[in-house]
């Protein structure tokens, strides 16, 4: 087994592609080791020492880090990648999908936020998935579309500029109804 990697935006995070499907459709974001229990392979990795978050996309691992040096963590976090493919256990327990959130917005505003969340899918998560990471739409109010950064994009130094100069930009054209962008927690 063959796994590369790629540095991302953020200097405490590096995406590892396996070369082969990690979640198929969808991303998680652990963010702990408890948060990890419906994941073996987020598991294996919260346990090597100086692994802060987790980020599992369709076929890509991001893997955050505390303020240790990549030249230590690499080998043992290629290990754990390794070690999971092999034992066949699965990427997520059956039955552990992450549920779509509380999303917000009004019933007046279902229009503008289909379209928001088409550009979001379209053009912007694509992007950010090639960097290591994942932009979710969590609502729509006052003008004001509020997004959740995850995997990279969360602590990134410059996920202020992407939000601001990019996705704000982007869906202040193609949507007149939309006035700013916020990051808000997930």
């Amino acid at each position: 087994m063959f796994i590369q990697t790629e540095s991302t935006p953020n200097p405490q995070t590096l995406k590892f592609i396996p070369g082969e499907t990690v979640l198929g459709e969808g991303t998680r974001d652990f963010r702990s080791g408890d948060e990890a229990a419906v994941s073996p392979l987020a598991q294996r990795l919260f346990a090597v020492p100086g692994v802060t978050g987790v980020f599992l996309g369709a076929d890509f691992v991001s893997v955050t880090k505390a303020d240790d040096d990549w030249q230590h963590l690499k080998p043992a976090i290629l290990g754990a990648i390794m070690e999971h493919y092999l034992s066949d256990q699965p990427v997520l327990v059956e039955g552990t999908g992450e549920e779509a959130g509380d999303e917000f917005f009004a019933a007046d505003d279902e229009a503008t936020v289909s379209m928001i969340k088409q550009l979001l899918d379209e053009r912007v998560r694509p992007a950010v998935a090639n960097d290591g990471g994942d932009i979710t739409f969590k609502g729509f109010k006052d003008g004001i579309v509020f997004l959740s950064m995850r995997g990279a994009c969360a602590g990134c130094p410059s996920s202020t500029a992407t939000l601001r100069m990019g996705i704000e930009n982007l869906m202040r054209h193609f949507v007149p109804e939309v006035q700013e962008v916020r990051a808000v927690e997930a």
